[in-house]
């Protein structure tokens, strides 16, 4: 093996590294959330719709911010509208332009569950962080934290 392909092995070990304490988290989330009747995904729109601090987000913005493909994202916003926690508006401007925002039923789930949100990944980052394997993953986050 070469240094080139030690370089490959270093990061794609990293890569695995990274998968792994994402999928813990994920798992832990989707429980926790889930009492509340959220999955991680919906509840990611929801925290994006939230962070524009009762503005409305274009539905191209909005699959960017969840990372879901455009049709993804519309079938996702559709439940949440089906059940009353978002609404969509069509642009004046530009009649191809849908908004999506918060209803004050979506504002409130996400006021209960954002907690729980934060709880969760503090609580799971924490036990990663006693795993020698994952430590390091964990250090470099709470990095990139600090730099924000």
């Amino acid at each position: 093996m070469g240094i080139a392909d030690d370089a490959v092995e270093i990061r794609a070990r990293g890569w695995r590294t990274l998968a792994a304490l994402h999928n813990l988290i994920d798992v832990e989330l989707e429980r926790a959330l889930g009492a509340e009747g959220l999955s991680v995904v919906e509840y990611t729109v929801l925290d994006a719709l939230n962070r524009q601090d009762g503005w409305h987000m274009r539905m191209q913005q909005l699959a960017r911010a969840t990372a879901l493909s455009p049709s993804a994202t519309t079938r996702l916003v559709t439940r949440l509208e089906d059940r009353g926690l978002l609404t969509r508006i069509l642009c004046v401007d530009d009649r191809r332009g849908i908004y999506t925002e918060l209803t004050p039923a979506g504002q409130e789930l996400y006021e209960r569950a954002h907690p729980i949100h934060d709880e969760t990944l503090e609580r799971v980052l924490g036990e990663a962080e006693g795993q020698p394997e994952l430590a390091p993953v964990v250090h470099a986050l709470q990095g990139t934290t600090a730099a924000v």
